[in-house]
């Protein structure tokens, strides 16, 4: 699939753009209490604390998310508070929270509701330490279609499971839809850095952010399932016949909510199987364990790359 076009404004153009919000009602509060991260505007220093963030990485569990950080740090040679990286996030166990420099590393649980809680408070945080020129990368894993395991798809348009790029949420009681288009510079910039790796394949490709793993995803295996192997292929296949190349639970409301704020945001998703050809994923631990760094090693170099410049060397493993 050839890569998108140039909808985004130019990097020079938006690097000094503060993070804002949807939302009048923010600057009118005297304290904003961010729960799920046990964090508060009147007992913590958010620009003191978050003012630097130029990079902000989710993903879906607190261990990924702290063996990034660590390996960001390692990569771009920056100091870990007391060697080590203590969960900001702390006297709550909903969300992880690392930072080394410029870099926040987040977990945001799995599925569309965890991932939007965790981006309402995320966004306000930035919001409220003055953060500027601030992108956002999903790092994670999915299921493929038609594609070799272990291939990383940077994702040009979130699609619901009709394959339509949009984002559908009931609000006041009445439906609210909104557009999850990625953003197209920081796909190229981003598929520029794998070629510079030149260590596994990837591509640019739709993704079908789904509300649940099994039926939702058309899995033959849950404990409930209502159609057969051939329906499902003939749905595969008309996925995969709209540009989508893989499946997750995410993107979605991610590319909603960052557009909604005018905040570049791009997701970054290795691929454990091809569903094509299966339902469970079978490839040994270690297998799936080097898959895992993939799209870690592409995001950290990107991020290593925006900060030195493009004479940045790619990192080989």
């Amino acid at each position: 699939m050839a890569l998108p076009g140039n909808r985004a404004e130019q990097k020079g153009d938006r690097s000094d753009r503060l993070v804002q919000l949807c939302n009048p009602n923010i600057a009118a509060m005297k304290e904003d209490i961010l729960y799920h991260f046990n964090l508060s505007t009147s007992t913590h220093d958010f620009p003191a604390m978050f003012g630097d963030v130029k990079f902000v990485c989710v993903g879906g569990s607190p261990s990924r998310m702290k063996a990034f950080i660590k390996y960001v740090a390692t990569e771009l040679g920056l100091d870990l508070p007391g060697g080590d990286c203590p969960n900001i996030c702390v006297g709550t166990d909903r969300y992880a929270m690392f930072k080394a420099g410029p870099v926040l590393s987040v977990s945001h649980g799995m599925g569309v509701p965890s991932m939007a809680i965790m981006l309402h408070e995320l966004l306000k945080l930035l919001y409220h330490a003055r953060c500027s020129g601030v992108s956002i990368i999903r790092i994670g894993t999915s299921g493929g279609i038609g594609l070799e395991p272990g291939t990383v798809v940077l994702t040009q348009q979130a699609v619901d499971a009709t394959f339509q790029p949009q984002f559908e949420q009931m609000i006041l009681g009445k439906r609210v839809v909104r557009g999850t288009d990625l953003d197209a510079q920081l796909v190229r910039e981003l598929m520029q850095c794998s070629a510079d790796l030149d260590e596994f394949p990837t591509v640019v490709g739709n993704t079908m952010c789904t509300l649940d793993f099994y039926e939702g995803q058309s899995r033959l295996d849950g404990a409930i399932c209502c159609f057969t192997e051939q329906d499902k292929q003939e749905y595969l296949q008309a996925a995969h016949a709209a540009g989508v190349r893989n499946i997750e639970m995410e993107s979605s409301v991610l590319a909603a909510m960052c557009s909604a704020c005018s905040l570049p945001a791009a997701v970054v998703c290795v691929t454990y199987l091809d569903r094509l050809q299966g339902d469970q994923i079978r490839s040994p631990h270690e297998v799936l364990a080097e898959y895992e760094q993939r799209p870690q090693r592409l995001v950290c170099h990107f991020i290593k790359k925006s900060l030195r410049g493009p004479e940045a060397p790619a990192t080989r493993r």
